[in-house]
């Protein structure tokens, strides 16, 4: 399924250009002749069905090429963000048993040496090869390798996210999950051949993955941006003529506040989406008025596998709402206090989705996957919703503590976990503050131990060399005692009601540039 994405492409729309990224335009044909030739170099290293394959790569070519090379050969992908730290990308190597690493050549020797109890892996670099590494480039050479038949059920990719705990845990994605919530997307947001996207947004995450796909589906040119820039995004629009901006809230702040917006030509955009967190309605009329087009809102979740709920550029928006199911997506609003109930329309409950689209269960971890998915396949989210008379959807809050930054998801308990394991801290509860620009910011509680001294610097450096840097907190405030309930458990909503940051935090506050 997902396996034949490109090579479909390369029949129905050959020569016309498939992905933009930098300075290379590639055609359909094009990405289809590499995607063919990596993965028969992929089989040449003795991946096969099933195996497991990281994929840590920076938005490009590369990572697009690699994504499709692997599922190819039906083995199953672990995508994992080029932001994270060695030792979150060695974690995710190691739980999903797998059999190879492709990233750069720094970061494969990094994982290597963060493995545990030396596992045997494969590492492919994307620049310098070192010891054991296999060169990317030299894979684009081999002999082209035929597409493995798989059934709809079958595992597709992992999808690693961080649960309450801290763990991060993988999310076992289906080709039919992945496929339907691509076309599914396609047709909510009346994408159409000819079309030119441009986006930001990470391919390792599901909302970006499903961009991609959405790509060969439908015959849309792909412009992938490495990393977001609010001026170089402008420049792109212009200059390729989009018809569709993807992004996130925190993208929309900053190119509202870039100069250049005000003079750039966007007249050929018909729509924009936003995921990953709610937008204030003052904000999202303010970027229908200066993009000249629709502002779509959306909601997923790596556990079901992209996009679920959506607005559709065939009906009016609701500001504010998520908008309606995607067909086939049962949804369900939980009684907050007995979720067996319905809570009536209108009423805040937990958001309940059940379909095709929801994951299979977290990878080698039963207790995690029962505790997510009833028995009737019911996946619980975690996510504050109330419901209209007319179906729509509208997120309130967050049942778990998730703190989502710029459209990243941070979990307290793991950045806890890391601050605790500094020998100065005695306690650490962290806890989600108001950021205009961000949504949210990370800010940590700590409580040191009698006569340790710590300042904020050295906590950030702590923190910055175990995790991904979105995930580092960006506040710091050193505190005789936490908040607790009667049972001993940290109250995070107290602490983040408590704090109250000024608009120029102090210097021992405030993280580090």
């Amino acid at each position: 399924m997902i396996g034949s994405l490109t090579q479909q492409a390369a029949r129905k729309f050959g020569d016309r250009v498939a992905i933009i990224a930098g300075k290379e335009s590639l055609t359909f044909a094009e990405i289809e002749q590499r995607v063919s030739s990596f993965a028969g170099g992929l089989q040449m290293l003795g991946v096969g069905v099933d195996d497991r394959v990281v994929l840590h790569l920076p938005n490009g070519w590369r990572w697009i090429v690699a994504y499709y090379a692997i599922v190819r050969l039906g083995a199953v992908v672990v995508p994992a963000n080029i932001l994270l730290s060695i030792d979150e990308v060695a974690y995710i190597a190691t739980d999903s048993q797998a059999v190879m690493v492709i990233s750069t050549g720094e970061r494969c020797a990094a994982v290597s040496s963060r493995l545990a109890n030396g596992a045997p892996m494969g590492f492919v670099a994307s620049d310098r090869c070192g010891e054991g590494m296999a060169n990317y480039e030299d894979l684009l050479s081999a002999a082209p390798a035929p597409a493995v038949t798989r059934d709809p059920g079958d595992l597709c990719s992992i999808g690693y996210t961080s649960g309450t705990t801290g763990r991060p845990k993988g999310a076992m994605l289906s080709h039919r999950a992945i496929h339907t919530s691509a076309t599914m997307t396609a047709t909510m947001h009346a994408r159409q051949e000819g079309e030119v996207v441009v986006s930001a947004l990470p391919l390792p995450h599901v909302y970006g993955n499903i961009v991609l796909h959405c790509t060969f589906l439908c015959d849309m040119t792909l412009v992938v941006m490495e990393r977001f820039a609010p001026a170089t995004t402008i420049v792109l629009l212009g200059r390729y003529k989009a018809t569709l901006f993807e992004g996130v809230p925190t993208m929309y702040h900053y190119l509202l506040n870039e100069p250049a917006l005000h003079s750039a030509d966007l007249s050929t955009l018909r729509r924009c989406t936003v995921g990953g967190q709610t937008m204030p309605t003052s904000t999202i009329e303010a970027v229908e008025a200066a993009f000249g087009c629709p502002l779509l809102e959306l909601w997923g979740m790596t556990e079901v596998a992209g996009p679920a709920i959506s607005h559709s550029l065939h009906s009016p928006s609701r500001h504010g709402s998520i908008g309606l199911p995607f067909p086939g997506m049962e949804v369900r609003v939980a009684d907050m206090e007995d979720g067996d109930r319905d809570a009536p329309d209108g009423e805040a409950g937990e958001l309940l989705v059940r379909g095709p689209l929801v994951m299979d269960g977290y990878y080698n971890n039963p207790d995690a996957t029962k505790g997510a998915l009833s028995e009737d396949g019911w996946l619980k989210t975690g996510d504050v919703v109330r419901r209209d008379r007319d179906g729509y959807l509208y997120v309130l809050d967050r049942k778990k503590d998730m703190i989502i930054t710029a459209g990243y998801n941070i979990y307290p308990a793991e950045l806890e976990q890391v601050i605790a394991a500094h020998p100065a801290v005695a306690m650490v509860a962290v806890a989600g503050i108001p950021d205009q620009a961000k949504g949210e910011l990370a800010k940590a509680f700590v409580v040191l131990k009698k006569g340790a001294s710590l300042d904020a610097h050295e906590l950030f450096t702590h923190c910055r060399g175990a995790l991904a840097s979105y995930k580092v907190p960006r506040h710091v405030e050193f505190v005789e005692s936490l908040p607790t309930t009667s049972t001993g458990k940290v109250m995070r909503r107290a602490l983040r009601e408590a704090s109250s940051p000024s608009p120029q935090p102090s210097k021992l506050e405030e993280m580090p540039q």
